[in-house]
């Protein structure tokens, strides 16, 4: 295992990078309602990248094994757990879909982030998957500090995510991200305390856990990219990306219209915003 620490002038890029993935979320934010396709989201993502003068980092992205990734972000919908491919078929009230965004910035570094979105009135239990998804995200963002190990942060949000009778998915994980769309480490959102790389300063990695609202066990599509859960029940994630700081954590990937911190939430530190 090779980790690239970034020296300041890294961790500026790098802010810059994830800022930008950010805002190409806000930028659709008011589109995503029922009616719209999937491929338009796509559409309206490619556009807010061109505007910005960053480009797709999963458009044409070829992993060995696998296919040309065809769509400019990743939109998985309901059942679909990570990796669906932009589609002509219509959202309608009551689905939840995650759109997954990774840009890269001119000088060549990588922003990656992901939101789920709530389309219209949805059931209860799609909204409490969705709402603690996103806490047990935040809930392993907390651990990050020098001095803790990755184990810590997925101690945290397994023992969260199960507590309330969900799963989380473990073929699937965070990464290292720089000038590489995956770096070096994994981050697993489930394991044990103590365990595993000793975070250091100057590391930056994604924190994305995969919940679904029955078993952990997954399927893979036809297509060889999309991932869904075989019971067919809902699956939610969220994804920031973080660097590890001298005193705790910054989480790089931020925005004006991010949705709010939970209130558990200690170690955030918001920084002052440029316009979208």
């Amino acid at each position: 295992m090779t980790i690239t620490i970034k020296d300041q002038a890294g961790i500026t890029a790098m802010r810059t990078a994830c800022r930008l993935a950010a805002q190409v979320l806000d930028a659709i934010a008011p589109h995503v309602k029922p009616g719209i396709t999937t491929l338009e989201i796509d559409r309206l993502c490619a556009e807010a990248m061109a505007r910005q003068g960053t480009r797709s980092a999963t458009i044409g992205y070829q992993p060995q094994g696998y296919p040309p990734y065809p769509g400019h972000v990743c939109t998985s919908v309901n059942h679909v757990i990570c990796h669906g491919i932009p589609s002509d078929k219509k959202l309608k009230k009551g689905d939840i879909v995650n759109v997954d965004v990774t840009v890269v910035t001119p000088e060549g570094w990588y922003g990656d982030t992901s939101r789920m979105f709530e389309i219209g009135e949805c059931s209860i239990a799609a909204r409490r998957l969705c709402a603690l998804t996103y806490e047990a995200m935040w809930l392993g963002i907390e651990q990050t500090r020098p001095g803790a190990h990755l184990g810590d942060i997925g101690y945290a949000i397994q023992q969260f995510i199960e507590g309330h009778g969900l799963s989380v998915v473990r073929e699937f994980c965070g990464h290292g991200i720089g000038r590489n769309f995956h770096e070096d480490p994994q981050v697993l959102h489930y394991g044990k305390p103590g365990t595993g790389v000793e975070l250091e300063p100057g590391m930056i990695f994604t924190i994305e856990p995969m919940v679904n609202a029955g078993r952990r066990d997954i399927k893979s599509l036809a297509d060889g990219w999309t991932i869904v859960t075989r019971d067919h029940s809902l699956s939610a994630q969220w994804e920031h990306t973080i660097a590890v700081t001298p005193t705790g954590y910054e989480v790089l990937s931020i925005s004006p219209s991010m949705p709010s911190v939970p209130t558990f939430v200690k170690g955030f530190r918001p920084p002052m915003l440029a316009p979208a």
